[in-house]
Parts: structure tokens; sequence; C-alpha cells
């Protein structure tokens, strides 16, 4: 990671559905001094929003491109078919993309759905956005098919929708550049991935295994204080026998002026000698 010059707030970029509400919360719980700032863009614009610097991560629809930019998958949504509420689709509970074969389906210029093929009859022209083609359907013109959450983001009391169950799915993702993963952008990845605040992972493990090394006795060679005498016999024996099992036997082998069997040397049936060279848990 290169986080050694974090900017002092942390800039996150979102699309048009994706409600990041939690997440926020979440950071300004743990992260009160570093202020997060929340921009909306089109999601046709997210990965040059990132790509230019204009925010340091980005909740996006995928794909993005992967050669520059970094992204962990967090959902996918149902795709649904909005229509008026009169509408015979709303006889089912789902439908497919054969059902809506003789209807008028528009298709956005911001459209996020990945088709092969357009399933229904194209309209004349495209719509601009989905804001302009959840007005053509209100006035009757076609029917439109797009995320879950795109379509509760545009509600209207005069249409509804159902799950369209074979139609492409839109995934959301966490993004950043590359070249960019910053500590800020890891603390946002371990609160996206529902990691509590004492993980061990993200940019956190060296201090905390460094920690338990410690504890342990394992970061400096030696076990506990007693154990680290390089005199006598009796004390290299009995403490040798005592900590060789969990720790790296330094102290017995340092007792080399005593018993041969608690030692370093011999046959291995001393009770410093049998497992001692494992070590300690990361």
């Amino acid at each position: 990671m290169t986080g050694s010059e974090a900017p002092p707030s942390f800039r996150l970029a979102y699309v048009p559905g994706v409600t990041p509400d939690k997440w926020v919360r979440i950071w300004n719980e743990r992260l009160p001094d570093v202020p997060l700032a929340l921009t909306q863009v089109p999601a046709a614009d997210a990965g040059g929003a990132l790509l230019h610097g204009d925010a340091d991560a980005g909740l996006v629809r995928l794909p993005v491109d992967r050669s520059v930019l970094s992204a962990i998958p967090l959902y996918t949504e149902t795709t649904v078919v909005l229509v008026p509420r009169d509408h015979l689709v709303t006889a089912a509970e789902e439908v497919s993309v054969e059902d809506l074969a003789d209807e008028i389906v528009l298709h956005p210029l911001d459209d996020v759905l990945d088709w092969e093929r357009l399933p229904g009859r194209p309209a004349l022209e495209r719509p601009a956005g989905t804001a302009d083609a959840v007005g053509l359907v209100a006035a009757g013109i076609g029917v439109l098919l797009l995320p879950l959450s795109l379509a509760r983001l545009h509600h209207r009391k005069d249409l509804t929708y159902r799950t369209v169950t074979d139609a492409p799915e839109s995934s959301v993702a966490l993004s950043w550049r590359e070249d960019a993963h910053t500590d800020r952008v890891e603390d946002f990845i371990g609160i996206v991935r529902g990691r509590t605040v004492n993980s061990t992972r993200g940019r956190q493990p060296e201090a905390s295994a460094s920690a338990r090394r410690t504890a342990e006795g394992g970061g400096t060679g030696g076990g506990k204080p007693g154990g680290a005498r390089s005199g006598g016999g009796k004390a290299g024996g009995r403490t040798g026998g005592k900590a060789g099992g969990r720790q790296a036997g330094g102290a017995a082998r340092r007792g080399a002026g005593g018993s041969s069997r608690g030692g370093s040397g011999g046959k291995g049936k001393g009770k410093g000698g049998g497992r001692g060279g494992r070590p300690g848990h990361r």
C-alpha cells in the first residue's frame, strides 16, 4: 500500500441507485477526524472520476477497466420492468423477456444493463436518460427494464414494476485506481466487507502480529524474563523445558552449561527439545 501521504479527507463517488448511507455512518463512527465527502456521478462517468483523481474510491457498476482499476464486487441487483399500474404485465409476479416481445421497450442512453439483444420492439428514438424514459413509461409510450434500485429511485405513484427472470443484471462494486491504494481506501474496504474495528486484516496485521509476538516472547528471541539467562545448567534446563514447546527454544540453547537433555543438543528427549522450533502463531 502507498498510504503514507493519505489526504486529510476521503472522497467517495457513487452512482445513481447505490445507497452508501450505512457505510458512511460506520466511517464517521470509526474515523471521526477524517471527513468523508460524497459525490454522485453518472454510471458512465464513474471510471473517469477515479482515473482523473476526482475521487479516492467509488461505488460503481461493473464492468470497469481492470487494467487500471481495482474492484471488489459487492452485490448484484435484480432487473425489473417498469410499467403503468394498469398494465397487463402486473397480472403476474414475475415475467420473462419473451413476455415483453410485443412491447415497445425503451432503451435510454445511460442504460446500465449489458444486452446482447434488446427485447421487445425498439422505440423510434432512444431517451436521453433513465429519468426521461420513466416519463415516457408514465405517458404510455413503452416499458423500461432497469435495476431494482433505479426503479425505486425514480418511483412514481402511477408506475409499478415486476421482476424479469431472465434479463441481464447489474453488479455494484467498490473500485479505486490501482496505483492509489491508500490506507484510507483500505479502511473503506474493511467497512464494506464487514470487518470489525479490531480486525487483523487490511492495514493492521503487521502491528497486530508484532504485538502478539511481543506478548508471547517470540519477537525478541526470549521467553519470560527469567528464561533468558545464559548461565547455570539448572536454569537452562528447567526454563528450556517449560518454554520450548511454544517458543523458538532460544532460552534452552543458551543454557548450554546445563543438562544435555534440557539444551538444544542430545536426542531431543529433554523437556525443552520437543517442539521448540515452531514460530508463534500468526
